[in-house]
């Protein structure tokens, strides 16, 4: 029988539904955070920081629901998206056109945008804004970087999230297998927004801040979520862009994308064909990413 779905590398089928229903049967009372901890315990579905993977089983739960396989309880709370995709405040920030060489405003600072903090708020209000895609909610690990020239005027931002479920010419250049893949997916991560702010002319600057970006990432991320990462990605849309900066900084044009999107497991969503770049961040990275 086809699995129902598989979390860290662990195939949820039948036995699995099964346990789920017996824990609904027998805890009339629980929520669905309760069940979904309790699964995460029963299942050892962790990451490398021993942190339960609480969002990735409520996710599956909801599959099983609308597939008609179980029924949840109903929910307590709204659901927290809909906080993360609130209206933004607006946050003041100058426009004041910026257009020198990359010397003038050097030593530039790249630091990691905390959640809550103004940094974070400063990085969401000007994705959103200036942006062509805007900013949608980031779901699970992910970080976001704020780049300023040496006075504190904001110059870039940049979000590192989720990797793609599934990209042909990223995955031929790993050799990787399914499994493979499946277990070790959280060790990429990829570059879903670049932003350069509008007002800014500046040569070279944006190969620059991605090689500033490169050095620290793997440091940054295992400080926050206790694993590093072993390769980079991103897509560039070949309609708007050529992916100049992303050559000057060393990352490897593999290909095209099949005009999906990032986590189209279905192949039914459509979309724009991207160059797909990698770049990996140590010389064993397929030794890593193989395990």
């Amino acid at each position: 029988m086809k699995p129902f779905g598989i979390i860290q590398g662990r195939v949820i089928g039948a036995a699995q539904l099964d346990e789920v229903r017996q824990l609904l049967g027998a805890h009339p009372d629980w929520c669905r955070s309760r069940l979904s901890v309790e699964l995460c315990q029963r299942w050892e579905l962790r990451g490398a920081g021993g942190t339960i993977k609480d969002m990735a089983c409520r996710n599956l739960l909801l599959k099983l629901e609308r597939a008609g396989r179980l029924r949840l309880p109903p929910p307590r709370h709204g659901s927290p998206n809909a906080h993360r995709n609130r209206t933004l405040v607006d946050v003041a920030h100058s426009t004041e056109p910026v257009a020198v060489e990359l010397r003038a405003l050097s030593p530039l600072s790249v630091t990691v945008a905390p959640r809550g903090t103004a940094d974070e708020r400063l990085f969401n209000w000007l994705v959103s804004r200036y942006h062509y895609l805007g900013l949608r909610s980031t779901v699970g690990e992910n970080l976001k970087y704020l780049v300023r020239a040496a006075d504190g005027r904001p110059l870039a931002c940049l979000l590192f999230g989720s990797a793609a479920w599934k990209t042909q010419a990223r995955d031929l250049f790993i050799g990787w297998d399914r499994a493979t893949r499946e277990r070790n997916l959280q060790r990429l991560t990829n570059n879903t927004r670049f932003l350069i702010l509008p007002w800014v002319r500046v040569p070279y600057l944006a190969s620059r801040v991605l090689s500033l970006v490169v050095r620290r990432i793997r440091s940054d991320w295992e400080a926050k979520y206790g694993h590093p990462v072993h390769l980079l990605e991103t897509f560039v849309d070949r309609s708007r862009f050529h992916g100049t900066c992303y050559r000057a900084a060393n990352w490897i044009l593999l290909g095209a994308t099949q005009g999906r999107t990032r986590n189209d497991r279905e192949h039914c969503i459509r979309t724009s064909a991207k160059d797909v770049y990698v770049l990996p961040l140590t010389r064993t990275f397929r030794r890593e990413l193989c395990r």
